[in-house]
């Protein structure tokens, strides 16, 4: 391979394949919070995502102007979510009117255990997952770093599966990356890391892990400006990938002179 069809094969991250469907950006962000309409189109812009999420339960579906009617639908694949689902008969019930809105068959499945923590109740997870893939669904599923639930959810038919980095919403960040690099070398489905993500170290720290892509909402959405900080998010996330790949050099506990030390003048 010459110079220049390696440079050109190295100035952005290769598309990701998920299902059956292929998407040239690997960042998926959401559209809650933002102040207005107005800013969230422009950061989404800014991030260059091709995939953004919905909440479907915080649709205002009476309203002539809502979320759905506010977004390009030829320019972005929108993915709606459980978002404030406690069981699995709520999650599957929200999926199925996401269908009837014409909104397809893919969706990102959450069922939460807890109104505090907002951590996944894996039970739930599981079942509302095996119940949605015999359905016909396309299941991207939150999940916690548990690495054994995230086996389960690969043989329950998950499309993908996303343990979260932190707590949704807490700007922690990766907090569990060994769980997290168990989880990744295990599966065959590509692993999203989800939630949690306060900056753009936090995505390429994801990224650096061999995760497959990452999706947030508030790290981009509250912060004190949104657009630059989509912009930050998009080149963390190209950063982490490329990192990622290209073999880093191993930690050392004392110094490596990087000038050689041999055949010097006036030795």
């Amino acid at each position: 391979m010459n110079r220049e069809t390696t440079q050109e094969s190295c100035t952005q991250p290769t598309p990701l394949q998920l299902g059956d469907r292929t998407f040239r950006s690997r960042l998926f962000v959401g559209t809650g919070k933002y102040s207005d309409a107005e800013t969230m189109n422009a950061a989404l812009e800014a991030s260059g995502c091709e995939v953004v999420t919905i909440a479907i339960r915080r649709v205002d579906l009476k309203a002539g102007e809502n979320l759905l009617t506010q977004l390009d639908r030829d320019r972005y694949f929108l993915l709606p979510n459980t978002a404030g689902c406690f069981n699995a008969e709520d999650a599957i019930r929200v999926c199925h009117l996401s269908r009837e809105l014409g909104l397809g068959d893919w969706v990102k499945l959450e069922v939460l255990g807890d109104k505090k923590t907002l951590l996944p109740d894996p039970v739930g997870t599981l079942e509302a997952c095996k119940t949605l893939v015999d359905e016909g669904f396309k299941v991207l599923v939150y999940s916690s770093d548990d690495p054994v639930l995230a086996l389960r959810l690969q043989d329950a038919g998950a499309t993908s599966v996303m343990p979260a980095g932190s707590p949704i919403g807490s700007g922690q960040g990766v907090l569990n990356p060994n769980s997290l690099s168990i989880i990744i070398e295990q599966l065959d489905v590509p692993v999203i890391i989800d939630a949690g993500v306060g900056t753009a170290s936090d995505v390429t720290i994801a990224m650096e892990l061999g995760a497959e892509g990452v999706l947030l909402n508030t790290g981009i959405a509250a912060a004190k400006d949104p657009i630059a900080m989509a912009h930050a998010m998009r080149h963390g996330l190209e950063a982490g990938w490329f990192a990622a790949r290209a073999g880093r050099i191993p930690r050392r506990r004392y110094a490596l002179a990087s000038s050689p030390t041999e055949g010097v003048i006036g030795e």
